[in-house]
């Protein structure tokens, strides 16, 4: 078994257990900002029981490892943006930023706190039991049999029913808010394992895009991706889509409605060479969609990933968000969630 100092040394053993998040709230409950999603630099030391010079000092030492697991320094506008859209009040010119994720890699850095030693023996611990007992074990023969239908069904009731339902809870009450959030993270934990299952079980039936899907997804132009993400729309049961194909400082590239009558607001970025969307291209999307035309549906597609940031910007403002590898299979013919 690995002994938890192990993980003080090792950015490979670090790196292969940065999913488990959960851990955080087993050993202790942290409370988040107003998001949902974020902590400050003194509300990590206040977990890890330490003084903040502490957590600033393991910060300039690891900044790189800590940004690529989300750590990010705000300023100016998108400072601005951020307490907007979060609800805090604060003066400060500045504000250091911990998603649950890197919170996790400061107790696989911090040596002399007591709840960092906790988390990294309750983490070694859970990874030497999935070693030990893992959950896949099943052949070929019993994934193809398993009905994704089920799952799919399951997956949908999480996300449609009791995710929300969490999410009113932690709004409306601050006396179990960290209980409830421990609860809300399990329950999406679940539901990204049957997604992942689901996956596995279309890989295995050959249900995935094809190299002729990504090749002509790769050769499109920005108008042509605009008119292939319309007939996408058009295909799942959307009416009146129209193109718009004119480059507006309001960034809604497509308009229409779902089949359930629903307003639909498109922005498409066909983003060849770069690797994320920006933060500020959410920030401006979003802007028009909710607050200028008040659409029902927001429909951020990219042919690349999204930024830590400019997700955390989607999720604030409830924008649905489609990367690369969900257009090739939106594109293969798998139907967006919010569609159905």
């Amino acid at each position: 078994m690995i002994i938890e100092s192990a993980l003080l040394e090792s950015k490979t053993l670090r790196d292969s257990v940065l999913d488990r998040t959960d851990v955080l709230d087993r050993v202790k409950a942290l409370s988040l900002l107003p998001d949902g999603m974020h902590v400050t630099t003194a509300m990590v030391a206040t977990y890890f029981q330490v003084g903040v010079k502490a957590i600033r000092s393991l910060v300039l030492d690891h900044r790189a490892e800590l940004e690529v697991n989300g750590y990010r320094v705000l300023t100016g506008s998108e400072l601005s943006s951020f307490k907007e859209l979060s609800g805090i009040k604060s003066r400060t010119a500045s504000l250091a930023l911990f998603p649950r994720r890197s919170v996790l890699n400061v107790a696989m850095l911090l040596r002399d706190s007591e709840v960092a030693r906790q988390v990294r023996v309750y983490l070694l611990d859970m990874e030497d039991l999935a070693r030990t007992h893992p959950a896949d074990t099943f052949v070929h023969s019993e994934l193809v049999s398993l009905d994704d239908r089920i799952d799919q069904r399951i997956t949908h009731i999480l996300g449609k029913t009791v995710v929300p339902m969490f999410n009113a809870l932690i709004a409306s009450s601050s006396e179990h808010r960290n209980e409830l959030i421990a609860l809300r993270q399990d329950i999406e934990n679940v539901e990204q394992r049957l997604c992942w299952h689901h996956k596995r079980l279309s890989a295995l039936e050959g249900d995935i895009p094809t190299d002729s899907v990504r090749a002509s997804l790769s050769s499109m132009t920005w108008q042509a991706l605009e008119r292939h993400v319309a007939e996408l729309l058009r295909r799942d049961g959307c009416t009146g889509v129209v193109v718009r194909q004119a480059r507006s400082d309001r960034g809604i590239d497509i308009t229409g409605r779902t089949a359930d009558g629903r307003t639909l607001a498109v922005q498409c970025k066909n983003r060849a060479g770069r690797s994320t969307v920006p933060s500020a291209d959410m920030q401006k999307f979003a802007g028009a969609a909710r607050a200028v035309d008040r659409m029902d549906v927001a429909l951020f597609v990219a042919t690349c990933n999204f930024s830590v940031e400019a997700q955390a910007i989607a999720d604030l403002s409830s924008v649905i968000t489609v990367d690369r590898d969900e257009l090739e299979a939106w594109s293969a013919g798998a139907r967006l969630k919010v569609l159905r």
